[in-house]
Protein backbone atom coordinates (compact mmCIF):
# COMPACT_ATOMS: atom_id res chain seq x y z
CA UNK A 1 0.00 0.00 0.00
CA UNK A 2 3.13 2.57 0.93
CA UNK A 3 4.12 2.22 -3.27
CA UNK A 4 0.82 2.61 -4.47
CA UNK A 5 0.42 5.46 -2.46
CA UNK A 6 3.61 7.27 -3.07
CA UNK A 7 2.74 6.45 -7.23
CA UNK A 8 -0.35 8.23 -6.52
CA UNK A 9 1.37 11.71 -4.92
CA UNK A 10 3.63 11.77 -7.87
CA UNK A 11 1.22 11.24 -10.55
CA UNK A 12 -0.89 14.34 -8.49
CA UNK A 13 2.66 16.37 -8.23
CA UNK A 14 3.17 15.56 -12.43
CA UNK A 15 -0.17 16.18 -13.24
CA UNK A 16 -0.31 19.75 -10.94
CA UNK A 17 2.83 20.66 -13.24
CA UNK A 18 1.28 20.19 -16.58
CA UNK A 19 -1.88 21.74 -15.26
CA UNK A 20 -2.46 26.10 -15.00
CA UNK A 21 0.01 27.88 -17.05
CA UNK A 22 1.36 24.67 -17.87
CA UNK A 23 5.05 25.56 -19.93
CA UNK A 24 4.36 29.76 -19.44
CA UNK A 25 6.23 28.90 -15.77
CA UNK A 26 3.63 31.66 -14.59
CA UNK A 27 5.88 32.51 -11.40
CA UNK A 28 8.92 32.79 -12.78
CA UNK A 29 10.11 36.36 -12.89
CA UNK A 30 8.39 38.53 -15.16
CA UNK A 31 10.81 41.83 -15.43
CA UNK A 32 10.80 42.32 -18.66
CA UNK A 33 7.59 41.24 -19.47
CA UNK A 34 6.30 42.44 -22.82
CA UNK A 35 2.73 42.79 -22.35
CA UNK A 36 0.18 43.74 -25.00
CA UNK A 37 -2.37 46.62 -24.31
CA UNK A 38 -5.03 44.19 -24.18
CA UNK A 39 -3.05 42.10 -21.42
CA UNK A 40 -2.35 45.54 -19.80
CA UNK A 41 -6.12 45.80 -19.89
CA UNK A 42 -7.52 42.56 -18.03
CA UNK A 43 -4.46 42.89 -15.66
CA UNK A 44 -5.73 46.24 -14.29
CA UNK A 45 -9.42 44.73 -14.69
CA UNK A 46 -8.58 41.44 -12.67
CA UNK A 47 -5.99 43.06 -9.94
CA UNK A 48 -8.86 45.99 -9.26
CA UNK A 49 -10.21 42.90 -7.16
CA UNK A 50 -8.04 42.08 -4.95
CA UNK A 51 -6.71 44.12 -1.29
CA UNK A 52 -3.73 42.16 -2.07
CA UNK A 53 -2.49 40.10 -4.47
CA UNK A 54 0.64 37.48 -4.21
CA UNK A 55 2.02 37.87 -6.67
CA UNK A 56 1.46 40.94 -9.21
CA UNK A 57 4.00 39.89 -11.52
CA UNK A 58 3.05 36.61 -11.74
CA UNK A 59 -0.08 37.35 -12.58
CA UNK A 60 0.93 39.91 -15.15
CA UNK A 61 2.61 36.83 -16.68
CA UNK A 62 -0.59 34.37 -16.48
CA UNK A 63 -2.26 37.34 -18.40
CA UNK A 64 0.01 37.73 -20.98
CA UNK A 65 0.30 34.21 -21.24
CA UNK A 66 -2.73 32.67 -20.45
CA UNK A 67 -6.23 33.19 -22.86
CA UNK A 68 -8.33 32.31 -20.23
CA UNK A 69 -7.16 31.57 -16.77
CA UNK A 70 -9.38 29.15 -14.10
CA UNK A 71 -10.17 31.16 -10.89
CA UNK A 72 -11.25 29.48 -7.58
CA UNK A 73 -13.71 30.94 -5.42
CA UNK A 74 -15.87 28.64 -3.09
CA UNK A 75 -18.35 29.65 -0.24
CA UNK A 76 -20.18 27.30 2.73
CA UNK A 77 -23.90 27.46 2.02
CA UNK A 78 -24.95 28.32 5.80
CA UNK A 79 -27.88 30.52 5.60
CA UNK A 80 -29.05 33.61 4.63
CA UNK A 81 -26.94 35.65 1.96
CA UNK A 82 -25.41 38.77 2.75
CA UNK A 83 -24.58 42.13 0.71
CA UNK A 84 -20.73 41.20 0.89
CA UNK A 85 -21.75 37.42 -0.54
CA UNK A 86 -24.09 38.91 -2.80
CA UNK A 87 -23.22 42.33 -4.61
CA UNK A 88 -19.13 41.96 -4.01
CA UNK A 89 -19.51 38.71 -5.60
CA UNK A 90 -21.42 39.71 -8.58
CA UNK A 91 -18.65 42.55 -9.20
CA UNK A 92 -16.02 40.37 -8.51
CA UNK A 93 -16.90 37.14 -10.71
CA UNK A 94 -18.08 39.87 -13.09
CA UNK A 95 -14.81 41.16 -13.56
CA UNK A 96 -13.08 38.00 -13.91
CA UNK A 97 -15.46 36.69 -16.70
CA UNK A 98 -14.78 40.21 -18.62
CA UNK A 99 -11.41 39.93 -18.51
CA UNK A 100 -10.92 36.51 -19.84
CA UNK A 101 -11.07 34.07 -17.24
CA UNK A 102 -13.00 31.00 -15.99
CA UNK A 103 -14.85 30.94 -12.92
CA UNK A 104 -15.17 27.63 -11.03
CA UNK A 105 -17.51 28.57 -8.40
CA UNK A 106 -16.72 25.32 -5.15
CA UNK A 107 -20.35 25.05 -3.68
CA UNK A 108 -18.39 23.74 -0.36
CA UNK A 109 -21.64 21.13 0.77
CA UNK A 110 -19.27 18.67 2.45
CA UNK A 111 -17.06 21.85 3.99
CA UNK A 112 -20.35 23.01 5.63
CA UNK A 113 -21.21 19.86 7.17
CA UNK A 114 -17.48 19.36 8.31
CA UNK A 115 -17.55 23.09 9.86
CA UNK A 116 -21.41 22.06 11.75
CA UNK A 117 -23.56 25.05 9.47
CA UNK A 118 -27.15 23.89 9.41
CA UNK A 119 -26.32 21.77 12.08
CA UNK A 120 -24.11 19.53 9.53
CA UNK A 121 -27.36 18.77 7.95
CA UNK A 122 -26.79 17.82 4.16
CA UNK A 123 -30.20 18.29 2.72
CA UNK A 124 -30.15 21.47 4.33
CA UNK A 125 -26.73 22.73 3.34
CA UNK A 126 -28.14 21.40 -0.31
CA UNK A 127 -31.24 24.33 -0.14
CA UNK A 128 -29.13 27.09 1.17
CA UNK A 129 -26.89 26.42 -1.90
CA UNK A 130 -29.54 26.25 -4.54
CA UNK A 131 -30.70 29.68 -2.60
CA UNK A 132 -27.07 31.04 -3.27
CA UNK A 133 -27.37 30.21 -6.85
CA UNK A 134 -30.51 32.04 -7.42
CA UNK A 135 -29.65 34.85 -5.41
CA UNK A 136 -26.71 35.55 -8.23
CA UNK A 137 -28.70 34.78 -11.33
CA UNK A 138 -30.79 37.46 -10.38
CA UNK A 139 -28.57 40.06 -9.50
CA UNK A 140 -26.59 39.91 -12.21
CA UNK A 141 -24.27 37.61 -12.36
CA UNK A 142 -22.46 36.57 -15.69
CA UNK A 143 -22.85 32.67 -15.71
CA UNK A 144 -21.26 32.45 -19.37
CA UNK A 145 -17.88 31.39 -18.08
CA UNK A 146 -18.78 30.61 -14.82
CA UNK A 147 -18.95 27.14 -13.58
CA UNK A 148 -21.03 25.70 -10.28
CA UNK A 149 -19.56 22.91 -8.65
CA UNK A 150 -20.68 21.02 -5.83
CA UNK A 151 -17.83 19.92 -3.71
CA UNK A 152 -19.44 16.27 -2.59
CA UNK A 153 -20.09 15.66 -6.64
CA UNK A 154 -17.08 16.33 -7.51
CA UNK A 155 -15.07 14.78 -4.95
CA UNK A 156 -16.81 11.34 -5.12
CA UNK A 157 -16.34 11.40 -8.97
CA UNK A 158 -12.76 11.75 -8.76
CA UNK A 159 -11.73 10.35 -5.18
CA UNK A 160 -8.75 8.42 -6.41
CA UNK A 161 -7.81 12.28 -7.60
CA UNK A 162 -8.75 14.01 -4.47
CA UNK A 163 -7.91 12.28 -1.28
CA UNK A 164 -4.59 11.28 -2.30
CA UNK A 165 -3.66 14.79 -2.26
CA UNK A 166 -5.62 15.52 0.69
CA UNK A 167 -3.92 13.42 2.30
CA UNK A 168 0.32 14.49 0.63
CA UNK A 169 -0.95 17.97 1.95
CA UNK A 170 -1.70 16.88 5.51
CA UNK A 171 1.42 14.43 5.36
CA UNK A 172 3.79 17.99 4.79
CA UNK A 173 2.08 19.97 7.42
CA UNK A 174 2.68 20.05 11.46
CA UNK A 175 -0.70 20.35 13.38
CA UNK A 176 0.44 24.45 14.44
CA UNK A 177 0.02 25.07 10.43
CA UNK A 178 -2.64 23.73 9.92
CA UNK A 179 -4.19 25.08 12.86
CA UNK A 180 -3.09 28.79 11.72
CA UNK A 181 -5.58 28.26 9.07
CA UNK A 182 -8.69 27.61 11.29
CA UNK A 183 -9.65 31.12 10.27
CA UNK A 184 -11.03 30.63 7.16
CA UNK A 185 -14.06 28.43 9.12
CA UNK A 186 -14.76 31.59 11.36
CA UNK A 187 -13.07 29.82 14.16
CA UNK A 188 -9.88 30.41 15.77
CA UNK A 189 -6.65 28.53 17.58
CA UNK A 190 -7.90 28.48 20.96
CA UNK A 191 -11.42 27.48 20.34
CA UNK A 192 -11.82 23.85 20.94
CA UNK A 193 -12.25 21.98 17.72
CA UNK A 194 -13.52 18.83 16.59
CA UNK A 195 -11.36 16.69 14.12
CA UNK A 196 -13.35 17.45 11.49
CA UNK A 197 -12.35 21.33 11.48
CA UNK A 198 -9.04 20.09 11.41
CA UNK A 199 -8.93 18.25 7.95
CA UNK A 200 -10.85 21.06 6.79
CA UNK A 201 -7.90 23.12 5.97
CA UNK A 202 -6.52 20.49 4.06
CA UNK A 203 -8.99 19.91 2.37
CA UNK A 204 -9.02 23.55 1.11
CA UNK A 205 -6.03 23.12 0.48
CA UNK A 206 -6.21 20.13 -1.85
CA UNK A 207 -9.42 22.09 -3.40
CA UNK A 208 -7.05 24.79 -5.36
CA UNK A 209 -5.20 21.78 -7.07
CA UNK A 210 -7.66 19.55 -7.52
CA UNK A 211 -9.84 22.73 -9.92
CA UNK A 212 -6.57 23.25 -11.21
CA UNK A 213 -7.00 26.93 -10.03
CA UNK A 214 -4.44 29.62 -11.78
CA UNK A 215 -6.22 31.92 -8.91
CA UNK A 216 -7.29 31.83 -5.56
CA UNK A 217 -10.08 34.47 -5.79
CA UNK A 218 -11.52 34.31 -2.14
CA UNK A 219 -11.64 36.93 0.76
CA UNK A 220 -8.62 38.28 2.91
CA UNK A 221 -10.15 36.15 5.75
CA UNK A 222 -9.18 33.06 3.21
CA UNK A 223 -5.92 34.28 3.25
CA UNK A 224 -3.67 31.85 5.25
CA UNK A 225 -4.74 28.38 3.42
CA UNK A 226 -4.01 30.16 -0.01
CA UNK A 227 -0.54 30.74 1.55
CA UNK A 228 -0.29 27.13 2.60
CA UNK A 229 -1.08 26.16 -1.13
CA UNK A 230 1.87 27.78 -2.23
CA UNK A 231 4.32 26.60 0.49
CA UNK A 232 3.36 23.32 -0.88
CA UNK A 233 4.16 23.89 -3.92
CA UNK A 234 7.59 24.32 -2.63
CA UNK A 235 6.97 21.00 -1.48
CA UNK A 236 6.63 19.16 -3.98
CA UNK A 237 8.99 21.37 -6.58
CA UNK A 238 6.09 22.56 -8.67
CA UNK A 239 6.59 25.83 -10.47
CA UNK A 240 3.80 27.48 -10.75
CA UNK A 241 2.29 28.21 -7.96
CA UNK A 242 -1.36 29.70 -7.27
CA UNK A 243 -1.90 33.53 -7.38
CA UNK A 244 -3.96 34.46 -4.35
CA UNK A 245 -6.12 37.48 -5.28
CA UNK A 246 -7.50 38.82 -1.69
CA UNK A 247 -10.85 40.79 -1.93
CA UNK A 248 -11.17 43.61 0.77
CA UNK A 249 -13.63 42.16 3.81
CA UNK A 250 -16.86 44.56 4.22
CA UNK A 251 -17.19 45.29 8.27
CA UNK A 252 -21.08 44.93 10.02
CA UNK A 253 -23.02 47.98 10.24
CA UNK A 254 -22.27 48.46 14.05
CA UNK A 255 -19.11 49.88 15.43
CA UNK A 256 -16.61 47.98 15.99
CA UNK A 257 -17.83 44.64 14.01
CA UNK A 258 -15.27 43.46 11.79
CA UNK A 259 -17.40 41.38 9.40
CA UNK A 260 -21.31 40.80 9.09
CA UNK A 261 -23.01 38.29 11.13
CA UNK A 262 -25.70 36.53 10.19
CA UNK A 263 -26.79 35.70 13.62
CA UNK A 264 -27.17 39.62 14.07
CA UNK A 265 -29.59 40.93 11.42
CA UNK A 266 -28.36 44.90 12.40
CA UNK A 267 -24.81 43.83 11.26
CA UNK A 268 -25.92 43.31 7.72
CA UNK A 269 -28.06 43.90 4.94
CA UNK A 270 -29.65 40.25 3.46
CA UNK A 271 -29.65 40.27 -0.37
CA UNK A 272 -33.99 39.96 -0.15
CA UNK A 273 -34.48 42.48 2.53
CA UNK A 274 -37.29 44.77 1.73
CA UNK A 275 -36.67 48.18 1.39
CA UNK A 276 -37.82 49.45 4.68
CA UNK A 277 -35.56 46.67 6.55
CA UNK A 278 -32.62 47.85 4.41
CA UNK A 279 -33.60 51.82 5.30
CA UNK A 280 -33.89 50.80 9.30
CA UNK A 281 -30.16 48.88 9.09
CA UNK A 282 -28.77 52.05 7.73
CA UNK A 283 -30.33 54.54 9.88
CA UNK A 284 -29.12 52.72 12.75
CA UNK A 285 -25.46 52.31 11.06
CA UNK A 286 -22.30 53.39 12.63
CA UNK A 287 -21.60 57.09 10.95
CA UNK A 288 -20.17 58.90 12.77
CA UNK A 289 -19.95 62.58 11.24
CA UNK A 290 -16.29 63.59 9.78
CA UNK A 291 -14.92 60.10 10.17
CA UNK A 292 -13.72 58.17 7.57
CA UNK A 293 -11.80 55.70 8.78
CA UNK A 294 -13.80 52.31 10.31
CA UNK A 295 -17.16 54.12 8.56
CA UNK A 296 -18.59 51.15 7.79
CA UNK A 297 -21.82 53.25 5.54
CA UNK A 298 -18.61 54.90 3.72
CA UNK A 299 -17.36 51.16 3.33
CA UNK A 300 -20.34 50.41 1.57
CA UNK A 301 -20.20 53.18 -0.99
CA UNK A 302 -16.23 52.41 -1.58
CA UNK A 303 -16.96 48.67 -2.11
CA UNK A 304 -20.40 48.09 -3.48
CA UNK A 305 -22.36 51.63 -4.65
CA UNK A 306 -19.37 53.26 -6.40
CA UNK A 307 -17.99 49.55 -8.67
CA UNK A 308 -21.91 48.76 -9.08
CA UNK A 309 -22.86 52.23 -10.65
CA UNK A 310 -19.74 54.20 -11.08
CA UNK A 311 -21.14 57.27 -9.16
CA UNK A 312 -22.87 57.81 -5.84
CA UNK A 313 -25.68 60.44 -5.80
CA UNK A 314 -26.85 62.63 -2.70
CA UNK A 315 -30.02 64.41 -2.79
CA UNK A 316 -30.46 66.96 -0.56
CA UNK A 317 -32.28 70.57 -0.59
CA UNK A 318 -30.90 73.54 -2.32
CA UNK A 319 -30.34 75.22 1.40
CA UNK A 320 -28.16 72.35 2.55
CA UNK A 321 -26.01 72.39 -1.09
CA UNK A 322 -28.80 70.61 -3.42
CA UNK A 323 -28.27 67.06 -5.51
CA UNK A 324 -24.42 65.89 -6.22
CA UNK A 325 -23.39 63.02 -7.89
CA UNK A 326 -19.93 61.55 -6.92
CA UNK A 327 -17.68 59.91 -9.15
CA UNK A 328 -14.95 59.03 -6.96
CA UNK A 329 -14.70 57.63 -3.16
CA UNK A 330 -11.67 60.85 -2.55
CA UNK A 331 -14.01 62.98 -3.76
CA UNK A 332 -16.93 61.54 -1.37
CA UNK A 333 -14.21 60.84 1.84
CA UNK A 334 -12.65 64.47 1.55
CA UNK A 335 -16.24 66.14 1.63
CA UNK A 336 -17.30 63.73 4.27
CA UNK A 337 -13.97 64.39 6.65
CA UNK A 338 -15.01 68.57 6.37
CA UNK A 339 -18.40 68.05 7.45
CA UNK A 340 -19.95 69.74 3.88
CA UNK A 341 -21.27 66.22 3.42
CA UNK A 342 -23.68 65.36 6.24
CA UNK A 343 -24.21 61.44 7.69
CA UNK A 344 -27.82 61.95 7.23
CA UNK A 345 -27.23 62.89 3.58
CA UNK A 346 -25.20 60.20 2.62
CA UNK A 347 -26.63 57.91 4.38
CA UNK A 348 -30.35 58.22 2.52
CA UNK A 349 -28.26 57.95 -0.70
CA UNK A 350 -26.82 54.61 0.60
CA UNK A 351 -30.37 53.44 0.98
CA UNK A 352 -31.46 54.77 -2.42
CA UNK A 353 -28.22 52.76 -3.95
CA UNK A 354 -28.74 49.77 -2.08
CA UNK A 355 -32.45 49.46 -2.67
CA UNK A 356 -31.99 49.92 -6.65
CA UNK A 357 -29.43 46.86 -6.53
CA UNK A 358 -31.80 44.77 -4.31
CA UNK A 359 -34.64 45.13 -6.42
CA UNK A 360 -34.39 42.46 -9.21
CA UNK A 361 -33.58 39.99 -6.21
CA UNK A 362 -36.73 40.88 -4.28
CA UNK A 363 -38.92 40.60 -7.51
CA UNK A 364 -37.38 36.98 -8.60
CA UNK A 365 -38.20 35.96 -4.88
CA UNK A 366 -41.54 36.88 -5.35
CA UNK A 367 -42.62 36.26 -8.91
CA UNK A 368 -40.43 32.98 -8.67
CA UNK A 369 -42.20 30.09 -7.55
CA UNK A 370 -38.66 27.87 -6.82
CA UNK A 371 -36.47 30.89 -5.88
CA UNK A 372 -40.20 31.35 -3.18
CA UNK A 373 -39.60 28.32 -1.65
CA UNK A 374 -35.97 28.19 -1.50
CA UNK A 375 -36.27 31.46 0.35
CA UNK A 376 -39.47 30.03 2.75
CA UNK A 377 -37.30 27.05 4.07
CA UNK A 378 -34.17 28.99 3.97
CA UNK A 379 -36.10 31.26 6.62
CA UNK A 380 -37.81 28.91 8.83
CA UNK A 381 -33.75 27.32 9.66
CA UNK A 382 -31.66 27.88 12.55
CA UNK A 383 -28.58 28.89 11.61
CA UNK A 384 -25.60 27.08 13.39
CA UNK A 385 -22.19 28.09 14.55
Amino acid sequence: MADQSSDNVDKISSEMEAVSVSSTQASSSSAGLQMSEEAEKRYRIVRSIGEECIQEEELKNLLAKKAAPICYDGFEPSGRMHIAQGVMKVINVNKMTSAGCRVKIWIADWFAQLNNKMGGDLKKIRVVGEYFQEIWKAAGMDNDKVEFLWSSEEINSKADKYWPLVMDIARKNKLPRILRCVQIMGRSETDELSAAQILYPCMQCADIFFLEADICQLGMDQRKVNVLAREYCDDIKRKNKPIILSHHMLPGLQQGQEKMSKSDPLSAIFMEDEEAEVNVKIKKAYCPPKIVQGNPCLEYIKYIILPWFDEFTVERNEEYGGNKTYKTFEDIATEYESGELHPGDLKKGLMNALNKILQPVRDHFKTDARAKNLLKQIKAYRVTR
